[in-house]
């Protein structure tokens, strides 16, 4: 492929996106990941490098890709220990609503657009549930009328789609559906990222990873004003409750999504922290890999319960309080096995 073969045909060259992809990450990491891996770094050094929680009331939204800033760009609230940036931009020019995506693409760039499920014909949704979601364009021919679009989440799809569809999901209204809760009821606009990776990271060494350590474990203890590290939790989890004793069901709208930012993100950690033990021969670190990925697998059950609540939240409130207590104690073990094994690096 070519970037340019013809005035109307866009594509990147070499190989087609990698599918990048893990089972508790969202469309957030698996995008960000194939635009990593196409720069040649590793996707997982550098999305499992960060760990932390970070709440921020009223920020939550319903979009299978939301991710907490704290006023940060969303590159560097994922990577914060990498030169990542990220920016979200709209077409300039109504008329011409491909003009970025022609340029970015000319200049062999990847970009992610935000989408509704609902009018892509390759996913489970189509024509059945509107949802917030993100997918990676590698190609345009507008001569044919498609573009081509790069999807990891399951099933997978690598492959061109109807222009006319892919307009229709990338400036849906994505109403409210019944049907999800989650991800519906938040407006596509014609969204996109720009990711772009600055210095290319250094090859990961137990130095430098005892360093990224002891600033993660250090983020979990430090007594702070806003919702982040244990503190943060211990207070996010109290509302929730409290919420859900008096039936508010936002709360467990909102904490599908949120969970899954902090769920994909200490699943990515744990994963490194493992493969380096492994490749070191470091059990301690490996174990504390396997504590992290602990606190991943436990937010499967607050999540999902939450799910399954919405309709009552009152009666699974007691419910909620005991999977917020196996989160919080899977938290606790976690952060001592990394800081004993940062303290070994």
């Amino acid at each position: 492929m070519t970037v340019e073969t013809t005035a109307r045909t866009y594509m990147i060259t070499g190989p087609e996106p990698e599918l990048w992809y893990r089972d508790l990450i969202s469309c957030l990491q698996a995008t960000f990941g194939s635009l990593l891996a196409r720069e040649g770094a590793d996707p997982l050094a550098v999305l499992g490098a960060g760990w932390q929680f970070l709440h921020l009331p009223g920020d939550v939204r319903s979009e299978e890709f939301y991710y907490p800033c704290d006023g940060r760009e969303l590159g560097d609230a994922l990577a914060p220990h990498h030169d990542l940036s990220a920016r979200w931009w709209r077409p300039a020019d109504e008329n011409d609503v491909w003009r970025e995506v022609r340029e970015t693409l000319a200049e062999d760039r990847l970009v992610i657009a935000a989408v509704d499920n609902f009018h892509l014909p390759f996913r489970p949704a189509y024509g059945d549930v509107h949802a917030a979601h993100l997918v990676v364009i590698y190609g345009l021919d507008e001569t044919r009328g498609v573009v081509y679009v790069s999807d990891a989440m399951p099933p997978a799809f690598r492959g061109a789609v109807p222009i006319e569809e892919f307009l229709r999901s990338w400036g849906s209204a994505n109403p409210t559906d019944v049907q999800d809760a989650f991800f519906s009821d938040s407006k596509i606009g014609r969204r996109c990222l720009d990711v772009r990776l600055g210095t290319q990271p250094a090859s990961l060494t137990p130095e430098l990873l005892g360093g990224i350590l002891r600033t993660n474990t250090e983020g979990f203890t430090a007594a702070t004003s806003a919702r982040t590290g244990v503190a943060g939790y211990d207070a996010f989890a109290a509302e929730l409750i409290d919420r859900c004793r008096a039936g508010d069901a936002a709360a467990l709208r909102e904490l599908y999504p949120f969970g899954w930012a902090m769920q994909a993100q200490a699943s990515l950690h744990g994963e490194l922290l493992r493969r380096c033990g492994r490749d070191w021969d470091d059990p301690a670190l490996a174990g504390a890999g396997r504590a992290v990925e602990t606190v991943a697998h436990a937010w499967t059950g607050l999540r999902f319960t939450g799910a399954h609540g919405l309709d009552d939240p009152r009666v699974a409130a007691s419910d909620i309080a005991h999977h917020a207590t196996l989160l919080r104690a899977a938290y606790a073990r976690a952060v001592d096995a990394v800081g004993a094994a940062a303290a070994r690096l």
